[in-house]
């Protein structure tokens, strides 16, 4: 059978026979859960403070999924969100468009760096008596009663459908479509979508606030462009990309969605607050292949903003996004000199609308900088290439016509509002969820069999979700690439072999086997790892690769730990011996690093060379000891550059300028690790590290969160704007702390602190979803330094939160671990 089947049907088999597998917890209480769950379906559901992280006012798009409350779609008819007791507008939405509402959805405004706490709760007497005004819309309406003659449609009038594909003769301008395909609007702005061969988008700037798409070429395809009491089309598209479509790149122009098989066009929602359509694009024929893409299109009230989230079939080399070229505008262009998952911009601003000679008009493609490829044009369009390697691209378009009621007057003003929107996308609100479904699984108290289950749970989760796809030739879903042997790799097969240790399952093993076997050839090479590059994430894997040799010790697996030794022999260090993070990143000295690279260092030379190496492991803790660690506070500094030459790097100390939670979480957990390496009666040589865990011991305390028991991202400054409980810290912290009192290593005083960590663990960050699988919510995904990240508070901010992200869930699973034994939990 092939390997991601059996995997596939085995995560599958241990979600649905809970109890049935040695594994799995005890299927009583995933049934009293379950039962739980329901109970509370039918009132109180779950609370959520919203907090935004910038200094100006903003409306927050809340995007609640109805997994993320703990509800099937069955139990979610009647949700409804209220602050203070006060109903506050809501809509149950079609997010995934399949047919079926899944999410709540909630614009909440918030003043500059405030916070809002919301009630969530199944009220059918509420639900039915909300009745929003309508801000959103989108329509699709076509002729009957005619006929067709030749490619035109004469006769007949208006219908508006949920669904339509044009049959084979429709074409530009047949009038059959009104307005030419699709339209969606908010009270802002509308837009519509060519349906056919041109695939451009076109603006209706609106004098009012009303929704007008119902009325719009009633009376004839000419009508809408002549002023009206609404307002009218103000855009010239021509064969351009219009006002932010897409088609592809083919290095000198771009290639609309031109040659396609058939062209089908849906309202997925058409509701006050959110409305979306959805186009399909089947055989389309493009740079030799034959595909469908997909778009998903959405406005929400009061935004300009329609957000476009693109699926293709296959991979594509790029997709091609664009605005109209016009004469007498201006090309303006957000900032390019940042972190590759902050949105950026590019943008045209002047006398490019139709309604009068001296009107202005703005239009933007809003879109993360990490995805643009290339900034070029053709002689129709400004044109953005994106990457679309993972068969996925979003982005958003919009346009600012100074017609509107309070429109945008000047370029200034047009530039101002557009480092709000992509501000706004980048510092996304931060959330905090707290459910009935998961403080009903929670309600039992921690026990070590208990704190067993939720690492099992976390497991069984992630076989469903991504572990499986690890192996090489598998897909990243995280990272949105071919798996590789990636440092998380190796941080989440470590933790399932640290579960596979305690509570011996086939499974288990199995699946660390067979994910380290696929990278590693009979000649004793690793699939993607590449010497010359001297990462030294790159040896974390080893750690895994090491333990498996041990227990399979083929020829291949020993050369390929060979290989990794040799990286450490050459790998490029500091004048006083630290290790260089990687070679891109020369003279510099990183907390990940530590972790990184001394665990397996370790391991190897305590295995192969009776330990010749421990002296040089233990210098690299010490050196960053005395180059990271703050005097005043005990924290450590992310980095150190000895050059003083990056823009991050102060010009006297060479230090970055903050203490982020993760990168101080993993010299924590390369402590105690490392430290099982050296043998006991090497006192002196592990005398370093055993001081080292009892001042980080002490310092940690001062800045756990007294409320919840966790930290936050950025480590001293809990009450900043945008500052936010981290989960990947926090469970390194978590593993600290239990590791080092299972090991001796800390006094019984620090069980409380510790305690409190992992309770904090599962009642912040865990949620429990109506399928049996939880999830860990607020990871943040990277945080590094260099090429646009140049460690600011703002920078640590702008980062993207993610969830059921390797570097928090394997810390969480090796963190559970340890406290199932500190409860007393034996080995089977």
């Amino acid at each position: 059978m092939n390997k991601r089947i059996r995997y596939s049907l085995a995560a599958i088999s241990l979600a649905l026979l809970a109890g049935c597998n040695p594994a799995t917890p005890p299927g009583q209480q995933q049934t009293a859960t379950a039962a739980n769950a329901t109970e509370h379906a039918a009132g109180s559901v779950a609370s959520l403070e919203v907090a935004n992280p910038s200094s100006f006012a903003r409306t927050e798009s809340l995007y609640i999924p109805f997994a993320d409350l703990g509800l099937a779609a069955t139990e979610a008819q009647a949700l409804v969100a209220t602050v203070e007791g006060e109903l506050i507008p809501s809509q149950l939405i079609d997010r995934a468009g399949d047919g079926q509402a899944d999410t709540l959805f909630v614009p909440l405004a918030l003043a500059g760096a405030s916070r809002q706490s919301l009630h969530i709760e199944n009220n059918p007497g509420l639900f039915a008596a909300s009745n929003w005004p309508a801000r959103t819309q989108a329509e699709i309406s076509h002729k009957v009663g005619g006929q067709w003659q030749n490619a035109k449609y004469i006769g007949g009038t208006f219908q508006n459908v949920t669904e339509l594909s044009p049959p084979a003769q429709y074409t530009d301008h047949s009038e059959w479509i009104r307005y030419e395909g699709p339209g969606i609007e908010s009270d802002k702005v509308g837009y519509r979508i060519y349906l056919d061969w041109r695939n451009g988008f076109d603006i209706f700037g609106k004098k009012t606030t009303d929704l007008v798409l119902q009325n719009v070429g009633q009376d004839g395809y000419q009508s809408y462009h002549e002023m009206a009491d609404w307002g009218m089309d103000i855009l010239k598209v021509g064969k351009s990309l219009g006002a932010g479509s897409y088609g592809y790149w083919d290095g000198q122009q771009v290639q609309l969605v031109s040659t396609v098989g058939q062209h089908t066009a849906k309202v997925i929602e058409n509701g006050p607050l959110y409305s979306a359509l959805q186009i399909q694009y089947r055989d389309w024929q493009i740079a030799g292949k034959t595909l469908d893409l997909t778009a998903d299109l959405s406005m929400t009230a009061g935004s300009r903003l329609v957000h476009t989230r693109l699926n293709l079939s296959e991979p594509l080399a790029n997709i091609a996004i664009g605005l109209v070229k016009l004469p007498d505008t201006k090309l303006l262009q957000g900032n390019m000199d940042i972190t590759g998952h902050a949105w950026t911009y590019i943008a045209t601003w002047g006398q490019q609308s139709l309604s009068a000679p001296d009107s202005k008009l703005g239009m933007a493609l809003l879109f993360k900088r990490g995805q643009l490829l290339q900034q070029t044009e053709d002689d129709s369009s400004h044109v953005a290439v994106l990457r679309a390697a993972a068969k996925q691209q979003e982005y958003y378009f919009l346009a600012a016509w100074d017609g509107e009621p309070n429109g945008i007057q000047t370029e200034a003003a047009f530039i101002s509002y557009l480092e709000q929107q992509i501000e706004q996308l980048t510092l996304t609100p931060r959330q905090r969820l707290n459910t009935a479904a998961t403080q009903a699984a929670l309600a039992e108290p921690l026990t070590a069999e208990r704190a067993l289950y939720w690492a099992e749970h976390l497991a069984q989760s992630e076989m469903i979700r991504q572990i499986p796809q690890y192996r090489y030739g598998g897909w990243d879903f995280e990272r949105k690439r071919p798996a590789t042997w990636e440092y998380t790799t190796g941080l989440m097969l470590q933790a399932f072999d640290d579960l596979h240790q305690l509570k011996p399952n086939p499974t288990w093993q199995q699946l660390v086997s067979d994910v380290v076997a696929s990278f590693i050839t009979e000649d004793g090479n690793i699939h993607t790892y590449d010497i010359n590059k001297y990462n030294i994430d790159s040896l974390n894997t080893g750690n895994i690769l090491l333990r498996e040799y041990l227990n399979t010790p083929k020829p291949g697996f020993r050369q390929a730990l060979d290989l990794m030794r040799r990286q450490i022999t050459e790998h490029p260090r500091t004048k006083d011996g630290a290790f260089w993070h990687k070679k891109i990143y020369p003279h510099q000295l990183w907390l990940d690093g530590v972790y990184m690279g001394m665990p397996f260092y370790a391991f190897y030379t305590t295995e192969f060379e009776n330990g010749s190496g421990l002296t040089e492991v233990v210098k690299e803790f010490t050196l960053t000891r005395d180059k990271l660690r703050d005097s005043n506070t005990g924290l450590y500094y992310h980095a150190w550059d000895e050059a003083k030459q990056q823009v991050w790097a102060d010009k006297e100390t060479g230090l970055s300028p903050h203490f982020w939670g993760r990168g101080f979480g993993w010299l924590t957990m390369a402590l105690v690790d490392v430290l099982d390496y050296i043998p006991a009666e090497q006192t002196e040589l592990r005398q370093p590290l055993l001081q080292m865990i009892t001042d980080i011991a002490a310092t940690l305390q001062k800045y756990q969160d007294p409320a919840s028991g966790v930290w936050y991202q950025i480590l001293d400054q809990p009450g900043a704007a945008g500052n936010y409980l981290e989960s990947s810290a926090s469970a390194m912290f978590s593993y600290f702390y239990t590791k080092a009192l299972n090991k001796g290593y800390l006094p019984e005083r620090y069980r409380a602190t510790a305690d409190k960590a992992f309770n904090g663990l599962l009642h912040e960050f865990v949620l429990v979803h109506p399928d049996s699988t939880i999830s860990l919510v607020n990871t943040v995904q990277v945080a590094g330094l260099g090429f646009g990240r140049d460690g600011s508070y703002q920078y640590y901010m702008s980062e993207p939160l993610f969830r059921n992200d390797a570097k928090a869930n394997g810390p969480f699973i090796m963190a559970a671990v340890q406290m199932a034994k500190l409860l007393g939990y034996q080995a089977q």
